[in-house]
């Protein structure tokens, strides 16, 4: 059993930055590989961006040059530093663990993220 623990979440005005955290109940190398999701209110979940045990990372296209994922293994913390942030950004934000099959088995408790003047 894997828990996550997102934080980092709040308001910010377009064009501003949040880093959000996601702390792991284990060690990341344990782990396959992490992602970052969110879910707009009457929107599909969508998948941000990964990054593997290894460090590789990749990112939709709606968040490339924008977001960036980061890890630190110390902590077992996984961390999503958004800039120029846009209204369509506002959603809720999970991440999660994805296995080696690509599934994602254990989901954080989402945090909100609301960009608005």
């Amino acid at each position: 059993q894997v828990q996550l623990v997102e934080s980092g979440g709040g308001l910010v005005q377009p064009g501003g930055s949040l880093r959000l955290s996601c702390a792991a109940s284990v060690n990341l190398f344990t782990i396959s590989a992490m992602a970052w999701h969110r879910q707009a209110p009457g929107k599909q979940r969508e998948l941000l961006a990964s990054i593997t045990r290894t460090g590789n990372t990749d990112y939709a296209d709606s968040v490339k040059g924008r977001f960036t994922l980061s890890r630190d293994n110390a902590k077992n913390t996984v961390y999503l530093q958004m800039n120029s942030l846009k209204p369509e950004d506002t959603a809720v934000y999970y991440c999660s663990t994805v296995n080696s099959r690509g599934g994602y088995d254990y989901w954080g408790q989402g945090t909100q993220v609301t960009v608005s003047l």
